[in-house]
């Protein structure tokens, strides 16, 4: 089986789904499913059950996940310390971002660049399928996200800004006719959902109910940011969002209108705890010593 057959069957055995281990492997679902049938057939039985709605690791598929998953692991990081050796460095700071601000946060990545030459850092936007699955399978070091983080496996450090909220619309939505809207105005449309992430960490983004107790309706599923200015721009959603997306995302189709009476959203650094290393705390130092950007 070649590496990157591995990472395919690795990455399905996580997601259960054809469409998102593609997005998250930057391949068509037919290169997956063609991936997948061919190790199926060296093996000589099924690694996965799928039928038209699910899909799901047989006991072989499972038996083979973990079998590889420590295998794969040491691989990939022997050939990412003999890329770092050959360049000088000794290990890379892999940090993933729910927010979009990249040039606002640029004096945190610098500033370590600058202080720690002899490490790599990453910087990567993170998509919305399970958050902190990201920690917990080695792919990211950092998470950059809302600290409404209750897991006991996961520490929260300090706060990197916090921020106003806005709402985005369709440009010729209903509540265009108004400068600024409320949790309860909006609570009339249908907003997105993430169904992969714990529900209490969405409820601080998009609350379950509005001030007067209505249901506030999660409607389409997304799993990124451009699935979010879809839905909204077909009027099939509306979508909260941190007062830096305007700037970085302004749309023809889309208007942004200031919330009344929701507390401002604040990102602060994530980490796994047993994985916490040297270049983590040097991380963490440096958003301590530069402090939050101003409001």
């Amino acid at each position: 089986m070649e590496l990157r057959d591995i990472e395919i069957f690795l990455t399905l055995a996580e997601e259960l789904h054809f469409g998102r281990a593609a997005e998250r492997l930057h391949v068509s679902v037919a290169r997956v499913s063609q991936a997948i049938k061919k190790q199926e057939r060296a093996i000589g039985a099924e690694l996965f059950a799928r039928d038209s709605r699910n899909v799901r690791l047989t006991p072989l598929g499972e038996q083979l996940r973990d079998d590889l998953r420590l295998l794969h692991q040491g691989l990939t990081q022997a050939l990412e310390r003999a890329r770092l050796a050959a360049r000088g460095k000794t290990g890379t700071l892999r940090v993933s971002l729910f927010p979009a601000n990249i040039q606002e946060l640029r004096r945190y990545f610098e500033t370590f660049r600058a202080r720690h030459p002899q490490w790599e850092l990453r910087v990567r936007m993170s998509d919305f399928i399970d958050p902190f699955a990201q920690l917990r399978n080695g792919e990211a070091d950092i998470l950059v996200t809302w600290p409404a983080v209750d897991e006991p496996d996961l520490t929260v450090g300090p706060t990197l800004f916090s921020e106003p909220r806005v709402l985005a619309v369709d440009h010729e939505h209903p509540l265009t006719r108004w400068s600024s809207v409320t949790l309860e105005e909006m609570s009339d449309f249908p907003h997105v959902d993430v169904s992969s992430a714990a529900d209490y960490w969405l409820d601080h983004y998009v609350p379950r109910l509005s001030p007067h107790s209505r249901v506030i309706d999660r409607g389409a599923e997304v799993n990124n940011i451009g699935e979010i200015f879809l839905l909204v721009g077909m009027r099939e959603a509306v979508s909260l969002f941190p007062m830096h997306v305007p700037r970085y995302f302004p749309r023809p189709d889309i208007t942004y209108l200031p919330v009344k009476g929701l507390e401002p959203l604040a990102y602060s650094l994530v980490w796994r705890t047993e994985s916490e290393s040297e270049m983590i705390r040097a991380f963490v130092r440096v958003a301590r010593d530069l402090g939050p950007l101003p409001d």
